[in-house]
C-alpha cells in the first residue's frame, strides 16, 4: 500500500521559515518523481516545486522561485520542501504527490499517481 505523509506544517510570520517532509513507503522510491501542490480556501490547487527521480531536476511555480527549495533523500524515501521569506499568500494545505510516468511534466497534477492528505501552512502577522 502506498502512502504519502506530510508532515512539518504549522504557523508562522511573514518572513519566517518552515521546512516540509513527505514521507513515502509501499513504492520504490527511487522510480518516482516528487511533487508539492497547494490549496488555499476558495482557491485552485497550484503546483508550488517538483523534483524527478534522480534528485537532479527541479521545477518551481514562478511564485516560490527563490525561496523554496525541493530535495530529497533516498536512504530515507523522504522529500523535503524548504520554505523560507514566507508570505501572507503562501498559507494553503500543501500536498506532496508520487508520479512514474514517462517524460517530465511536473506541473500537470493529472500526472500525478499518488497522493498525501496534506500539511497545513498558515503564514500570518
Amino acid at each position: 500500500q502506498v502512502q504519502l505523509a506530510e508532515s512539518g506544517g504549522g504557523s508562522v510570520r511573514p518572513g519566517g521559515s518552515l521546512r516540509l517532509s513527505c514521507a513515502a513507503s509501499g513504492l520504490t522510491f527511487s522510480h518516482y518523481a516528487i511533487g508539492w501542490f497547494r490549496q488555499a480556501p476558495g482557491k485552485e490547487r497550484e503546483f508550488v516545486a517538483a523534483i524527478d527521480w534522480s534528485g537532479t531536476k527541479a521545477d518551481y511555480a514562478d511564485s516560490t522561485k527563490g525561496r523554496f527549495t525541493i530535495s530529497r533523500d533516498s536512504a530515507k524515501n523522504t522529500v523535503y520542501l524548504q520554505m523560507s521569506s514566507l508570505k501572507l499568500e503562501d498559507t494553503a494545505v500543501y500536498s506532496c504527490a508520487a508520479e512514474s510516468r514517462a517524460g517530465w511534466g511536473p506541473r500537470d497534477p493529472v500526472r500525478y499517481q499518488y497522493w498525501g492528505q496534506g500539511t497545513q501552512v498558515t503564514v500570518s502577522s
